[in-house]
């Protein structure tokens, strides 16, 4: 279904911040107004959204970020969890074959997010821990009402199989009937969970009643994680993987993520000596396109974790050969269970030199949909990832992580500043998105306009899609669809502005210094930008 078709943008000069609800941007601006760092904006902004967009966020999921601190050091944060220590792959693969369910307690791998937030907190922030938590508690425990996506998401025929589940209803459906555009949310218990954060640090979350509550909750369910699993997660701080773009050098998360997939692309528009690459996005659109799948065909039979197989980043980042055409892109794959979106991202920038592009996600829509009782936590699935063929590098094992789509992003110009920092959700189609908004606002495009502009991306990016079908956006210009057409592959159009096809936000940092900042209209979002802070 489409949103609200209006985009979001403001400009300024001091500090910037935009995420997909007004709740969470209005928490980052308070941080900024505070004198917190940009880092601190995007920190509170992720809080709120755990609150207030469970279905594409929670305590119970995972973060990868890119930060970027005054010296110009940028260092990806990767807070994916991993699997049990005691899982069981041969009675998995007795009991589910060769790809695990969508849903249950054999998805949820240590949600990593919290630990994610403590990283970035010690590398950039300056405001006390305690003030990132106190809109996000306050929302939970008074109750926020519920926007427009959320309300979409709790009667989507494909979380059918959610309602009428106790931890479902308990939360989302308290009176027998899901809740509505404007009604109330509540958690007391998710905002319990947010106090003990707030007053003692992450590691009230991975130990202690908080981490006992929750394992006892996935215990009941079947999950092998243990208390050991949560105290011993930590998150790697990694340098990121980047190529030249232009005047430009476009950095963004390394494996066990699909950040390749970006890169990639836009090394090929780079490079190639082709009128497609001379207009990517209409009449070289399915070449695009084809990059794109090749991309995906790479993500679904050689990317894993790297702790624990090889991977080869040069093979990854090959661009084909152009004019090879889609077909020779689509590479049979082995099961890989990917979502259409259920992800946020939050983008910040500040006139000190800091900067995030922050992703955070429970990866399908409500994740496991598993709610602890106790902690009002919700639990990512992002263990449905793994592949349970044990031929596959990204077969499930103790401790390592599944493949990931959560994908930041950042441009950097030749002489060190920061020009781009983009962040979006769109599942397996992030990297698509990134790439068609950073090709339209290095060619001049505002970034308002990069961002409501039509998208097609290849994939199963919506109800219907399979790995080899386009999905496009009804209101693409036509050359670009006489592109897509010429490819061959299946065709899936949705409406304009529909929130699977991504929602994105946008900080452009111009040669003066000055701010805009813009949020995609699939969201229910807002972007600000700040002229003034007190310190």
């Amino acid at each position: 279904m489409a949103a609200d078709p209006s985009p979001v943008t403001s400009t300024g000069t001091t500090s910037a911040i935009a995420a997909p609800h007004q709740k969470a941007t209005r928490a980052g601006e308070a941080a900024l107004r505070d004198g917190g760092s940009a880092i601190d904006a995007a920190i509170a902004a992720a809080a709120v959204l755990t609150v207030v967009y469970p279905h594409n966020v929670a305590l119970g999921g995972d973060l990868i970020a890119l930060v970027r601190t005054p010296d110009s050091e940028i260092v990806c944060i990767n807070a994916s969890g991993w699997a049990p220590e005691a899982v069981d792959v041969d009675e998995l693969r007795r009991r589910y074959g060769d790809t695990l369910p969508i849903r249950g307690a054999h998805t949820v791998t240590v949600p990593g997010g919290v630990r994610g937030w403590e990283a970035l907190h010690r590398r950039a922030g300056r405001l006390d821990w305690h003030r990132l938590f106190e809109h996000a508690i306050g929302h939970a425990r008074s109750g926020a009402p519920v926007a427009g996506s959320l309300a979409r998401h709790l009667v989507d025929p494909g979380n059918a199989d959610l309602r009428g589940t106790e931890d479902f209803d308990r939360t989302f459906a308290p009176g027998g009937e899901p809740l509505g555009l404007g009604d109330a949310l509540r958690s007391p218990e998710l905002a319990d969970t947010l106090t003990a954060i707030a007053e003692s640090g992450a590691q009230a979350f991975y130990t202690g009643p908080v981490a006992d509550a929750m394992v006892d909750h996935l215990g009941a369910h079947g999950s092998a994680l243990t208390t050991a699993d949560f105290a011993d997660f930590a998150v790697e701080e990694c340098a990121p993987i980047a190529t030249d773009f232009g005047d430009l050098t476009v950095v963004t998360s390394p494996p066990n993520t699909h950040g390749f997939i970006l890169l990639r692309a836009l090394r090929w528009i780079a490079s190639a000596d082709t009128q497609a690459c001379a207009d990517p996005l209409a009449t070289g659109l399915g070449e695009l396109i084809a990059e794109f799948a090749d991309g995906n065909g790479l993500r679904a039979s050689v990317l894993a974790d790297p702790r624990h197989a090889p991977v080869d980043l040069d093979v990854l980042m090959r661009p084909r050969v152009p004019g090879t055409g889609l077909g020779g892109a689509i590479r049979p794959s082995r099961p890989l269970r990917l979502p259409h979106g259920d992800t946020v991202g939050v983008a910040a920038a500040d006139s000190e030199g800091y900067a995030v592009s922050l992703i955070q996600s429970v990866y399908h829509s409500f994740g496991s949909g598993l709610i602890d009782p106790t902690t009002g936590v919700l639990f990512h699935n992002r263990g449905t990832a793994f592949a349970l063929d044990p031929n596959s590098p990204n077969v499930i094992a103790p401790h390592k992580r599944p493949v990931h789509t959560l994908t930041p992003a950042m441009t950097i110009t030749r002489d060190g500043r920061v020009r781009h920092v983009p962040a979006t959700m769109g599942g397996q189609g992030q990297g698509q998105i990134l790439g068609q908004i950073l090709a339209r606002v290095s060619a001049g495009e505002t970034a308002a306009s990069a961002l409501a502009a039509p998208r097609a991306i290849v994939g199963a990016q919506t109800d219907g899609a399979g790995t080899d079908t386009i999905v496009v956006e009804r209101d693409l210009a036509e050359a670009a669809r006489a592109a897509l057409e010429h490819t061959g592959a299946p065709i899936l159009e949705v409406p304009p502005h529909t929130e699977d096809m991504g929602q994105a936000n946008l900080v452009v940092i111009a040669d003066d210094g000055s701010m805009t900042a813009a949020t995609d209209p699939r969201a229910d979002g807002e972007a600000l930008v700040l002229n003034r802070v007190r310190v």
